[in-house]
C-alpha cells in the first residue's frame, strides 16, 4: 500500500501533471469557440512539429516537468535536423496533446463525479447524476472514493507512460547517438594527445636538466657547469613553451595545430641532447619544410622520445640520428650503444607513445637492440 501510494509524495507526479495540461491550457480556447473542429488543433500541430527548434522546446519542457529529479536524462540536446527526427517530433507533440485532453478531462469531471456521489450518500440530490432509484443512499458513500481513485490512476499513470514516450521520440537517434559517440571518441583522442604532448615535452625537458645537472657535479668544473646551467635554461624555455601550446589547445578548442612544433625544429632537440653530454651525429635529408602538418608534428614528438629515451637510459653516449623524406615516406632513426649493466628501456610509456603515434598515422615502429649492441628506435611514416 505505501508502494502504490508512493507517488502522491513524489514532486514530478505534480510536474508531470503540469506538463499534460500545457498543451490543453493552448488550446483550450480553440475548443470553448469551436466545439465542433476539436481536430483543427491536432493539424496545427504538425508543421509546428516539424520546425528544427520545436524539438529543443519540447525537451526542456521534458527536462523540467517529466525528468525534474534527473541530472542527465536521455534526451536530444540539439534541433531535429533529419527528416525522421521531424517526425518523431510531430507525433509527440500529437500523443501529448491526446493525453492532455484526457487527463484534462479527468481532473475536472471525477472530482465532480465523487463530490456528486458523497452528496447523494447523504441525502443530497444533484445534477451530475441522473435518478438512480434501487440502492440506498449510503451505497453511493461506498462508490464516492473510486474516482478519486481512477484520478489517482489517471495522472500517475499516464504521467510515467509520458514520460517513457518522451524518452523515445524525443530522445537521439541512433545517427545521433553515433555522433555523440563519435565526437566522444575524438575528445578522448584529443586528451590523449594533450596528455603525450605533456609527457613528451615536459619529461624530456626533466632529463636534460637532471643530466645536466649530475654531469656539472661530477665535472666540478665551473665552465663545464656554466654550460650546463645555460643547456638546462634553455631547455626549460622549450618546455614551457611547448607547455603553453598545450595549454593552449585546452583553452582554445579551434586553436591551429601549426602551433606546435615541427621536424623543422628539430635543431633544437639535437642541440639540447648534444649540451647533455651526448654526441650527436644527425644527418637530415629530404625536404622537411614541405610534410604533411600531422607527420612533421607527430615526427617531431616520435624524435623527442627517442632523444629522451637515450639520455634517461643511456646517458652521455653517442647517438646517431637520421631523418629522412623521400619515395613517400619520412624515417626516423635513433641509435645509442647500450651501456653495460643497465637495462634496455622499453618498460615505460615513453616507447609505447611512440608506437601509437606511428600507428595512428598508419605507420610502423620498431623498437630494441639491433643485434650489434645498439638500442635502435625505428619509425616509418608514409607522406600520402
Amino acid at each position: 500500500m505505501v508502494r502504490l501510494l508512493r507517488p502522491l509524495l513524489r514532486g514530478r507526479t505534480y510536474t508531470r501533471l503540469l506538463h499534460m495540461w500545457v498543451p490543453v491550457a493552448a488550446v483550450s480556447v480553440w475548443w470553448w469557440v469551436q466545439p465542433e473542429l476539436p481536430w483543427v488543433p491536432l493539424v496545427v500541430l504538425v508543421p509546428v512539429g516539424l520546425l528544427p527548434g520545436a524539438r529543443v522546446a519540447e525537451v526542456m519542457q521534458a527536462r523540467l516537468l517529466l525528468t525534474p529529479d534527473e541530472a542527465e536524462p536521455d534526451f536530444a540536446t540539439r534541433p531535429a535536423t533529419a527528416w525522421r527526427d521531424r517526425w518523431r517530433t510531430v507525433l509527440w507533440l500529437e500523443i501529448r496533446a491526446l493525453v492532455g485532453a484526457v487527463v484534462a478531462y479527468a481532473t475536472v469531471w471525477l472530482p465532480i463525479m465523487a463530490y456528486a456521489l458523497a452528496a447523494r450518500a447523504v441525502g443530497h440530490r444533484t445534477g451530475d447524476l441522473p435518478p438512480m432509484p434501487g440502492p440506498p443512499d449510503w451505497v453511493f458513500g461506498l462508490l464516492a472514493p473510486l474516482p478519486l481513485v481512477a484520478l489517482y490512476a489517471v495522472v500517475a499513470g499516464l504521467g510515467a507512460g509520458l514520460t517513457g514516450v518522451a524518452r523515445r521520440l524525443l530522445g537521439p537517434s541512433v545517427a545521433e547517438r553515433l555522433a555523440a559517440v563519435e565526437e566522444r571518441t575524438e575528445q578522448l583522442l584529443e586528451r590523449t594527445r594533450i596528455a603525450r604532448e605533456l609527457h613528451d615535452s615536459i619529461g624530456h625537458a626533466l632529463t636534460v636538466a637532471v643530466v645536466q645537472a649530475g654531469a656539472a657535479r661530477a665535472a666540478n668544473s665551473p665552465e663545464f657547469t656554466e654550460r650546463a646551467l645555460a643547456a638546462v635554461e634553455e631547455t626549460g624555455r622549450a618546455a614551457l613553451e611547448d607547455l603553453e601550446r598545450v595549454l593552449g589547445v585546452l583553452r582554445e578548442s579551434e586553436r591551429p595545430a601549426s602551433a606546435r612544433p615541427t621536424l623543422t625544429d628539430a635543431d633544437r632537440l639535437l642541440e639540447s641532447a648534444r649540451a647533455s653530454g651526448a654526441t650527436v651525429d644527425a644527418e637530415v635529408t629530404g625536404p622537411l619544410e614541405t610534410l604533411p602538418g600531422p607527420v612533421s608534428r607527430e615526427g617531431y614528438r616520435i624524435l623527442q622520445e627517442a632523444l629522451t629515451n637515450v639520455l634517461r637510459h643511456a646517458g652521455a653516449v653517442p647517438a646517431r640520428v637520421r631523418v629522412a623524406a623521400a619515395d613517400g615516406l619520412l624515417t626516423l632513426e635513433v641509435r645509442n650503444p647500450l651501456p653495460d649493466g643497465r637495462p634496455a628501456p622499453g618498460r615505460g610509456s615513453g616507447l609505447r607513445g611512440i608506437r601509437e603515434r606511428a600507428a595512428l598515422l598508419g605507420g610502423r615502429a620498431h623498437t630494441g637492440p639491433d643485434g650489434a649492441g645498439d638500442w635502435q628506435v625505428r619509425v616509418e611514416l608514409p607522406l600520402g
